[in-house]
């Protein structure tokens, strides 16, 4: 059995119904770090439509609070999710804003080492996983 992401009638991923439950679960959960809503609403029994334009934002907040972060652990924890959510807004023809731009320092999530405060997220490698992503998910 699979479920269906999509926004309107355009299909952006179609997982196994195991891994589309823990990516809306995740969602909800990392929302609550950046304080801003998915808008993914699970509309029966297998699907879930996504309002564009609040996700992008959704996602955008994502990867803010992933490039701000010294934090090796929470970064560990975003990186994932966030590569998913950012092959799913490339699908439905959009971008993120913040990928092009730098990052400060977030206070909040500062992880120092022997060597100082740990570097930041790295764009890059969010951007390799999220090809890496793409190519295993069935649309």
């Amino acid at each position: 059995m699979s479920q269906y992401f999509q926004v309107g009638d355009l299909v952006l991923w179609n997982p196994s119904s195991q891994v589309a439950g823990l990516f809306f679960s995740t969602s909800e959960a990392v929302a609550v770090l950046v304080d801003v809503p998915t808008r993914i609403v699970a509309t029966c029994a297998d699907e879930y439509d996504i309002d564009l334009d609040v996700f992008v934002a959704f996602v955008d907040a994502l990867v803010s609070q992933y490039r701000s972060s010294s934090h090796p652990i929470l970064r560990s924890l975003l990186e994932g999710f966030t590569a998913t959510a950012l092959v799913l807004v490339d699908r439905a023809g959009r971008a993120v804003p913040l990928l092009p731009t730098s990052s400060a320092l977030d206070p909040r999530d500062v992880s120092v080492g022997a060597g100082g405060v740990r570097p930041l997220g790295d764009v890059k490698h969010l951007q390799n996983l999220a090809g890496e992503h793409a190519r295993a998910m069935p649309c």
